[in-house]
């Protein structure tokens, strides 16, 4: 957060009348009076002294701390010449512009400023993990905190958010820390599965349910009894197999693919999407029945990029599985460099690429024998790294005074086209139908992209 200096507050513009008429609390979320909640007015005092309007015994709080005012330009919070800092995330501050949602930190203890009508009753967990996956983001504990509470239920959870982000790796923590834990975690990828096999797969079959049916299987829902089962990309699954699906969460019933006996569904269901399921819904191509029942804790898990404040400690945790993994990788470190160029680029792949970009870095330097990595060691195509320049050219082209205007732009388009086209289809293994699904992209125009930039891709 950007400090304002007192000099440049009058000069800010003014924002619609009626902006600030929102109801705002301070909610403490760390130390020994965690979970107090203090509504802000036109001021909001906080320290140790019993004169304040929130008082905090913390040793490292000052008698009287930091404020918050209520003003035409929004909140602001002003340090009262603490020994410990104003921090506004991790930035510490004398004074500075705040919206709802931004974290404080007085001393060692958290704050949260929260709009009265959004405010969640379950404040953001202590811990900095929750099962195998990690963050020290605001963000990432609040979701720890709704999970540690959820996991121990039969409550259906509905994970969102851009690909790899690591919502499997939160579908699995929820059935680790669940009372089904010792039962069976069956993974089910809408996206994957064949439009013709995907009821086989949630369902069942008997013999002869269809052309190639040879013998009866079984399907997610029996092979996970007591357990969970995991519907991954579940917004790619088809329209005609949904209505069955909400009759599983209905009835809790469901027969096989042209079975005659009603077996019985015991198993929580946690589900995953990259899709905003309710614009699909909008868009006529999610059933909205299936969606309210799927969401009754809905969890939109934030890119890797909002929270870069989390990738020291998935570095540290991917490096030690490394370690583990390959007894060649235990002399391998980072340098402090690597480590911030790390956290400095925007990760489109979020937690899943730094993880393949780390495997893949660990292996060249073990193979040549390095016991350091450093940023120009990282195979990232990011020019913010100084490092592998990405596909189709090491730079957009040049500015040329003999070319119109029409012409370079043309120069860059053709150049962002080829690039993105090779982007694209590199995350996807050259697979066109998945990358066009990724772009929302119509399959032969991809594949026509594809052609015409000289890329190749599976048609």
């Amino acid at each position: 957060m950007t400090p304002v200096p007192s000099s440049e507050v009058a000069t800010r513009a003014q924002p619609a009348p009626g902006a600030q008429s929102e109801e705002l609390l301070l909610v403490v979320v760390s130390g020994s009076a965690r979970g107090k909640r203090v509504k802000l007015g036109v001021r909001l005092t906080v320290g140790k002294a019993p004169d304040n309007d929130l008082v905090l015994s913390d040793d490292t709080v000052s008698r009287h701390h930091c404020e918050l005012e209520r003003t035409p330009l929004g909140i602001i919070v002003r340090d009262l010449g603490s020994t410990n800092h104003t921090r506004v995330g991790t930035t510490a501050v004398r004074e500075a512009v705040i919206e709802s949602g931004s974290m404080i930190v007085v001393g060692n203890v958290e704050l949260v400023l929260r709009g009265e009508p959004n405010r969640t009753k379950v404040l953001p967990s202590e811990s900095t993990s929750f099962g195998e996956a990690l963050g020290t983001s605001l963000s990432m504990r609040q979701i720890f905190g709704v999970l540690e509470r959820i996991a121990p239920t039969d409550a259906c959870v509905l994970l969102e958010g851009e690909t790899g982000t690591g919502k499997d790796v939160l579908a699995r923590s929820i059935h680790q820390i669940s009372t089904r834990k010792d039962q069976p975690f069956v993974v089910v990828d809408c996206r994957a599965v064949s439009y013709n096999l995907i009821e086989s797969e949630l369902f069942g079959h008997e013999r002869g349910a269809f052309t190639g049916a040879a013998a009866a299987r079984q399907g997610a829902f029996e092979l996970a009894g007591r357990g969970t089962v995991f519907l991954d990309e579940v917004g790619e699954l088809p329209l005609d197999v949904q209505p069955k699906l909400v009759r599983v969460l209905e009835s809790g019933e469901f027969r096989r693919m042209a079975g005659n006996k009603p077996l019985h569904a015991e198993a929580r269901i946690v589900a995953a999407t990259k899709r905003n399921l309710k614009e699909e819904v909008e868009r006529g191509k999610f059933r909205e029945d299936l969606y309210f029942r799927l969401s009754v804790v809905p969890i939109t898990v934030p890119p890797l990029r909002t929270r870069r404040e989390d990738v020291p400690a998935l570095v540290d945790q991917f490096l030690a599985l490394a370690r583990k993994r390959d007894p060649t990788a235990s002399a391998i470190s980072l340098t402090r460099e690597t480590v911030t160029a790390l956290a400095a680029h925007d990760w489109p792949g979020n937690v899943r690429e730094l993880r393949n970009v780390l495997d893949r870095a660990i292996y060249i330097a073990a193979a040549a024998g390095e016991r350091e990595i450093r940023p120009v060691d990282l195979p990232v195509s990011s020019g913010s790294m100084g490092v592998t320049p990405p596909p189709g050219g090491s730079a957009y082209p040049a500015f040329d005074s003999e070319k119109s205007y029409r012409e370079i732009r043309s120069d860059f388009e053709s150049e962002f086209e080829h690039r993105y086209v090779a982007w694209l289809l590199d995350r996807h293994g050259g697979n066109i139908s998945a990358a066009a699904r990724e772009a929302k992209m119509d399959r032969k125009h991809l594949y026509d992209l594809a052609r015409k930039r000289g890329l190749r891709g599976d048609r």
